[in-house]
């Protein structure tokens, strides 16, 4: 583990030796683990005083963890999440928040915010993370990194601290596109769905429009750079009704969140920070009509983008809605960032397809991200054309 942690990425844990292979595609990288991922010799804390006292230290390793070790990625240590993983701002109540190393004024997003933080800080060449509702796609949007939300059940979650079952990932942060595919190598095996070289881009007309006026700008001239290289995009609009998917999300999300945490929560009495509260008391009072309702929508949604996409169609839209929100922004302007925010990430999790987050771009000094979305089982086609667009689409980040 590191001694030196300038961006408080890694959890303070007493260091214990964990093996990795000398040889393999990952050697000579450095691997930080969220902590919600079990490592033989740590506990698993998920961001929880209370989660941590009664964790124990770990005889196993969690799968996805255990293959890029023996890939040859060195283990670093285990780095902050935010409390059970619900929340996208990457702020702690009980543990603090790391450093954004890109924009120190700002957030780093959450809830694999010390993953994000130790690689854009270049304290781990691979940062593992988890995305439920956006949390490692937020966080390299706002930390200028590559990040991925796989296909829904292409990488085991084993071992791993659950928060919505229909909805968990496992992702990964990398600076560039040569690591960041190394990784997907390692762990994706074999496209069920592949992708052709160019494939059919499709500019999500309507999701551009969410962003605010200064970064759709922004990510609209990033997008016709690549034109000359990738051809011009056909306009789409993406989705029918964005209040109805941000709801189903919400209210489906909420009842499993609910479902996984909800009795320990109770039984403890556990205290939970600002925001993090009032998620799980909206997630306890959802109805059974608001899940099935939930369940129509996001059926419905899935068969509509399947269709829009095809087998050879990828999805170009805006990460996030902008740069990351000021540390010092008060909570309810957070919340109602990341309720903006929500309603361009939900796509990824109510389709269960693939989503990269490419960095492209700058505001006001920080960066900003555009994604692509592509057919379920595509994902490792989709991080080569990610890492080919990424270079069509370059712009000087200094």
């Amino acid at each position: 583990m590191l001694v030196d942690d300038p961006f408080r990425c890694f959890v303070p844990y007493p260091q214990a030796p964990v093996k990795h292979a000398p040889t393999g595609p990952l050697a000579g990288l450095t691997l930080a683990v969220k902590d919600l991922y079990d490592v033989k010799g740590y506990p698993t804390g998920a961001g929880s005083p209370l989660v941590l006292a009664q964790s124990g230290i770990k005889t196993k390793t969690a799968p996805v963890v255990k293959a890029l070790l023996e890939a040859g990625a060195r283990f670093v240590g285990k780095t902050h999440t935010d409390e059970l993983a619900f929340s996208l701002n990457g702020k702690n109540a009980h543990f603090g928040s790391p450093i954004n190393p890109a924009a120190p004024d700002r957030i780093t997003g959450g809830s694999s915010s010390g993953s994000a933080a130790a690689v854009a800080g270049r304290l781990a060449d691979i940062g593992l993370g988890s995305d439920t509702g956006g949390s490692v796609r937020a966080p390299a949007s706002y930390c200028g990194l590559f990040g991925i939300r796989p296909s829904h059940g292409r990488i085991s979650l084993k071992r791993a601290w659950p928060l919505a079952d229909s909805f968990d990932t496992a992702g990964w942060f990398a600076r560039d596109g040569e690591v960041f595919a190394r990784v997907g190598e390692v762990l994706l095996g074999k496209d069920k769905l592949a992708l052709p070289v160019t494939p059919r881009l499709l500019l999500a007309d309507d999701l551009f429009a969410q962003a605010v006026p200064e970064a759709e700008t922004i990510l609209r001239n990033v997008v016709q750079r690549i034109v000359p290289q990738l051809g011009e995009p056909e306009t789409v609009k993406a989705v029918r009704d964005l209040d109805a998917l941000y709801w189903a999300f919400r209210w489906l999300q909420g009842r499993e969140a609910w479902a996984a945490d909800g009795a320990l929560i109770e039984r403890l009495a556990m205290p939970l920070g600002p925001g993090v509260t009032e998620r799980f008391a909206f997630s306890r009072a959802i109805t059974d009509a608001d899940h099935a309702k939930g369940e129509a929508v996001r059926k419905a949604f899935r068969t509509r983008l399947a269709k829009l996409l095809g087998q050879d169609g990828v999805l170009i839209l805006p990460t996030v809605p902008d740069i990351a929100p000021l540390v010092s922004a008060p909570e309810d302007q957070l919340d109602d960032f990341r309720n903006r925010a929500l309603r361009l990430l939900c796509l990824g999790g109510l389709s269960g397809f693939p989503q990269v987050t490419v960095p492209v771009a700058r505001r006001e000094g920080a960066p900003l991200g555009l994604s692509l979305l592509g057919p379920k089982g595509s994902d490792k086609s989709l991080i080569a054309f990610a890492t080919t667009f990424e270079r069509a689409a370059r712009v000087r980040i200094a």
